[in-house]
Parts: C-alpha cells; structure tokens; sequence
C-alpha cells in the first residue's frame, strides 16, 4: 500500500511589518534626556530662592559653613545642627545677594537639626514633602553650597529607604534616605528635593572615602523636629534613668514566655530618685517591651521612649532570673 504524502502548508509573512528599529512613537534618547533636564531644572527654580549659605562663627578660628533652607515666609530657616550648634554669630547669604544676621531658636543635636531666625524681611520659602511616598530610584535634587560655592544643584536617585545612622550624641536616627546625589562639606543642612520641587529630606553625611553613598534626614522627621524647635524650643523625649547594653536572650527564655523579640536591654545602673528606681527596677532586669512596643536593644528602647510617654505611667516588661514582670513606671522628660 502506498503511503500518502505528506501536506506541508507555508504561511506568507506580511510584507509590511516593521523590520526592526523603534516603533514609530518611542521617545528618542534625546527625548528622555530633555524631560529629565526640564524635571530637574524646573524643580530647582522652584527650590533654589528659598536655600540659603549659613557662615558661622565660634572663634578662635573655628569658623564654619553649611546650607539650610527657608521654610516660613517670616523667616525661620532649617539647617544641620553639627552646622548652627554652638555658634557665637551666624550670617547667612540669600540667593538674593543679601546678607543678613540669624539667631539660633532651637538645636537638637539628638536629631542633628537646628531652626534659625534670620533678620529679614521678604522671603522666599519652600514645604516639607511626604517622604512616605518617596520610593527607591526616584529623582533626588540636592540644592547647596557645597566647599563654599554658593548655589550648587547635583542630581541623583534615591538608592535606598530607612536607613540608620549615629548622630554626634550616639542617638540612633531612623528613617534616612541614602542618595547618590553628590554631597560635600556645605552641603550639609541643605534640601534634598523630589522633582516636584518638594522637600524630601534635609542633606547631613557622607561616607568618607566611598562614591555616591549619602544621606539625608526624611522629611518627616525634620518637619517634625522643626515645628517642635519653633514651639518650644527643645524635642521632648522621656527617660527612665537607666544605663545598660543589649543582651541576646537563651531560646529556651524566648520560648517559654513567647516573647517578642530574642533579645532586650540587660540595666546595669539605676540611677538614685529616677523613675525607674520608684518604680521598682533592679540591675539584672532585661527590659523586653515598653507601652507594648518590642525593645530589642539599646536603640528599640530610645524608640519606645517617645514624648507622649512623658508624666503617664507605662507598662515595662522585664525578665528577672526565671521570672516575667510587668512594672509600671513614669518616664519624666529628658533634661
């Protein structure tokens, strides 16, 4: 029997399909690069007349500079405190040309941020943005006077969010955007913007010795510090007046009493008429959580010891020996 053959059918391709290349409307490279100039340059006319030159002076010769940035149109400026703290006279040069004096009205090393008066009149200003919204690898503005040289943008991406880092007391601050923006000495004190011209973070510290690793304090958190240096003066956190070091916790304790975390802070001093010496604490208590907030070291229970804790009594859990208590203390507000 003879086999049938086969049937093999061709399908024609269409002679007008496009033979490689970009589709007719993709944007150009030319195309990106304007929308991104115009993004950026569009934000800095928005930024730049409200970022001002700060000159300080504290004698014997350790005369310093930075930047900040107007945020009321009465006046009061933002900058570093490692920039205005200390300081016996401050000037400070707007983008205008003027020069004019500035008083320090509040400076909160804690936070490395300081609010200035300065004596003018007719200001230009600049809001805080949501830096909740910021997201990594958006646009990153930073406006500043970096070595001196007044009036400086660099450009960047935001590289990463909820960083830490140490300020000058040894207080932990949370919450900072690293960028890749460029940053030198003056920089700091300045604004880092998005492209809407929006406040994003305020310009604080460079890694020493790496390239296009930086960092600004988030928006959030400066805004926060500002409005409580114009009102008071000072941020009021609570202390118990303890000192003690992060202790990692045996499993089988973790276990037993289900707690949060595999660690707490181990308090080796009380200090005498402090609010954890009325309430009880002992040196060997592992503190655990505070107002139901985990702590799980040093800088967890600096966390937990926010302002709203301050003159209400909070509840402490600790473990002593074999045991788990809970203590109710006061915290009073840091001096």
């Amino acid at each position: 029997m003879k086999a049938s053959a086969a049937t093999v059918t061709f399908f024609a391709m269409p002679l007008d399909l496009p033979r490689g290349g970009p589709a007719p409307d993709a944007p150009t490279d030319r195309d990106l690069l304007d929308a991104y100039s115009h993004a950026v340059s569009g934000a800095v006319a928005r930024v730049a007349p409200a970022v001002a030159h700060v000159h300080v002076r504290r004698g014997k010769g350790r005369d310093g500079a930075g930047s900040g940035f107007l945020i009321t149109p009465d006046g009061y400026l933002v900058t570093n405190s490692h920039v205005a703290g200390g300081a016996a006279a401050i000037e400070v040069t707007l983008p205008d040309g003027r020069a004019a004096d500035a008083r320090i009205v509040g400076d909160d090393p804690d936070s490395d941020l300081a609010v200035l008066k300065v004596h003018a009149a007719d200001f230009a200003w600049i809001r805080f943005g949501d830096s909740s919204r910021v997201r990594v690898g958006q646009i990153a503005i930073a406006v500043g006077s970096p070595l001196g040289f007044q009036h400086t943008v660099t450009a960047g991406i935001v590289s990463a969010l909820g960083r830490s880092m140490r300020a000058q007391t040894g207080r932990l601050l949370d919450n900072v955007l690293q960028t890749d923006a460029s940053l030198n000495p003056g920089n700091s004190g300045g604004p880092l913007v998005d492209a809407r011209g929006d406040v994003i973070g305020v310009n604080t510290a460079v890694i020493a010795g790496a390239q296009g690793i930086c960092f600004a304090i988030a928006a959030s958190t400066a805004e926060r510090v500002a409005i409580a240096l114009i009102r008071d003066g000072r941020v009021r956190r609570a202390r118990l007046g303890v000192g003690g070091h992060t202790l990692a916790l045996p499993r089988r304790i973790v276990r037993h009493f289900d707690l949060p975390r595999e660690s707490g802070v181990r308090i080796e001093t009380v200090e005498r008429g402090s609010p954890a010496a009325a309430a009880g604490f002992v040196r060997g208590d592992v503190i655990v959580t505070l107002d139901g907030a985990p702590v799980a070291d040093i800088d967890g229970l600096q966390r937990a010891l926010s302002a709203d804790t301050i003159a209400r009594p909070v509840e402490v859990k600790v473990v002593r020996r074999d045991r788990v208590l809970i203590i109710s203390v006061v915290p009073q507000e840091s001096s």
